[in-house]
């Protein structure tokens, strides 16, 4: 029990100003991201509150910081939208099919858990990991300019004269303290320190500034104030459990889940790399699911890895479950007694801070490799970071991903090679090198001359692997051309999942596979285990 004490709390002091620095920067995104919904900011401080507290005390990656987010509130406006319109204005049902989904939701992505899918974050090429970072660096700073904007007349203009100078001034002074502070000593939570101080000026020098109170309210909110998350015991009562209502909410829901896995498993993936530790990426689909049923049943909007507040977390110390669980609870803490206060921090100081994540997240060295990596991975990594500003962080992931598959294919079919020889009873021998798999097939045929072959010949497949159906229906079809030819063809070395499946299809296809084999080097490749 000591041990696990020690283990948690070995940077409790780190973990808790980070926490502390994360909640308040977590406020006006969980704001917005509701008001992007459709739906009350406490809908979003909710679903920050109860994800980040489940997330942190059982997901598989210490440090990450998960809840409401943009990715998923404007998949989520469509569905409160339509929603809506199938009731009164009264009665907001678009807010009840919205929590039935985000339960659907979190049961799909707990199912992506229970059958290991986590794990595929492993197959992302470095190219898409960078064209990612890239491009969620730019969305964060574009995020933040809307901040400059200020509401006149009912519409929200852009910020002008001494507004717009002292927005800026106070940005600046922010990203200034952040990058002096580790000068002085590495121990200060500098953007801890940053917001207190340009708080602290905006209140006692009585700065007309844009603050967290003016921004809810600006929005058509009422402020944070509020009381503990409630069973909505409401949402049985106005969806109805029938097969319609799946059918609205279903497609819903499997896009929010695969953008939340999606948009975890890549922040857990960037936070393997910054701390060079590895986290448990089935373990965070579970707990992703977990916490969004728990925050649909409890008037939450439903969320994933915030990929700024994580970062925001790492590069202010936090490294232990305890930074998480404090950001979440000082979240709840802001709802329920602490509103007043929370709502005179200035918006600035938390747009200076967001700046400086912008800059720290950037891999600006890819500016320097670009023109030294092969043009194909330089193509996905642009691809990807333009996706990701264009479109959607999730959506750009799986564009590099069908990039590269296409590419590494493309490489791996010119690789198939074909040496010839002859035996001294006159049998030619093709002995085939490199992977055989749907993109060398055509490759692959071309090789053979069956017409002008000698009535003898051998195909040797030990430096060969034949990798899916489309490979073994190519053989298939060259052993016809072959007895059509009347030609004696032997086919050598094949794998035995491979003659297999060729038997199975056609029998009379067993009097060409060979079967006596007496080269040392094949019993020795077909019975060894490879872990």
């Amino acid at each position: 029990m000591n041990a696990f004490i020690r283990k948690h709390t070995n940077n409790a002091k780190n973990d808790i100003l980070s926490g502390i620095t994360v909640a308040l920067a977590l406020v006006p995104e969980a704001v917005a991201f509701a008001f992007v919904a459709g739906v009350d900011p406490l809908v979003g401080l909710y679903a920050a509150f109860m994800i980040g507290i489940i997330t942190a005390v059982f997901g598989g990656r210490p440090g990450m910081i998960s809840g409401a987010t943009g990715a998923l509130a404007v998949v989520m406006v469509a569905l409160v939208a339509k929603g809506n319109t199938m009731g009164t204005e009264a009665e907001n049902l678009g807010l009840y099919y919205l929590f039935a989904t985000v339960i659907l939701m979190g049961f799909i992505q707990m199912l992506a858990g229970f059958l290991k899918l986590g794990k595929f974050v492993r197959l992302i090429p470095h190219p898409v990991m960078m064209g990612f970072v890239n491009g969620l660096a730019i969305v964060i700073f574009l995020s933040q300019l809307g901040m400059f904007k200020e509401l006149v007349n009912g519409e929200k203009v852009w910020l002008q004269g001494n507004n717009l100078f002292m927005m800026l001034g106070l940005v600046l002074l922010t990203m200034t303290l952040m990058f002096g502070l580790p000068k002085l000593s590495k121990k200060i939570p500098e953007a801890l320190i940053a917001i207190l101080v340009i708080s602290l000026i905006v209140i006692y020098g009585k700065l007309d500034v844009a603050t967290v109170g003016s921004f809810i309210k600006d929005g058509g909110g009422n402020g944070l104030k509020g009381g503990l998350p409630q069973f909505q015991i409401e949402l049985f009562n106005k969806v109805p459990f029938t097969l319609e209502t799946l059918w609205f909410i279903g497609p819903y829901a499997v896009i929010l889940a695969a953008i939340g896995l999606i948009e975890s498993l890549m922040t857990l993936n960037l936070i393997d790399e910054l701390t060079e530790t590895r986290g448990n990426s089935n373990r965070e689909c579970l707990a992703q699911g977990g916490a969004n049923i728990v925050t649909g049943l409890f008037g939450g909007m439903g969320g994933c890895a915030m990929i700024g507040q994580s970062i925001i977390n790492i590069k202010g110390g936090g490294r232990n479950r305890l930074s998480g669980i404090t950001a979440a609870l000082l979240l709840l803490i802001f709802i329920l007694f602490a509103s007043s206060l929370i709502e005179q921090v200035p918006i600035a100081a938390l747009v200076g801070v967001m700046f400086m994540v912008v800059i720290g997240t950037f891999a600006w060295s890819s500016f320097r490799i670009l023109h030294k990596i092969p043009l194909a991975d330089a193509l996905v990594l642009i691809t990807v970071s333009l996706v990701t500003v264009f479109k959607d962080l999730a959506i750009a992931v799986i564009v590099g991903i069908i990039m590269s598959a296409l590419v590494f294919a493309w490489e791996n079919a010119k690789r198939i090679r074909a040496r010839k020889r002859f035996k001294e009873d006159g049998t030619k021998v093709y002995e085939i090198y490199g992977p055989l798999f749907f993109g060398s097939i055509q490759a692959f045929n071309s090789k053979f001359d069956v017409k002008n072959d000698p009535e003898k010949v051998e195909i040797d497949f030990l430096e060969s692997k034949v990798s899916d159906h489309s490979a073994i229906e190519a053989i298939f079809n060259l052993v016809e051309r072959y007895k059509k030819a009347e030609k004696q063809l032997k086919l050598k070395h094949l794998s035995e999942d491979c003659k297999d499946i060729m038997v199975k299809a056609s029998p009379k296809l067993l009097h060409v596979i060979e079967e006596s084999i007496d080269d040392p080097r094949y019993h020795v490749m077909t019975k060894t285990d490879f872990i």
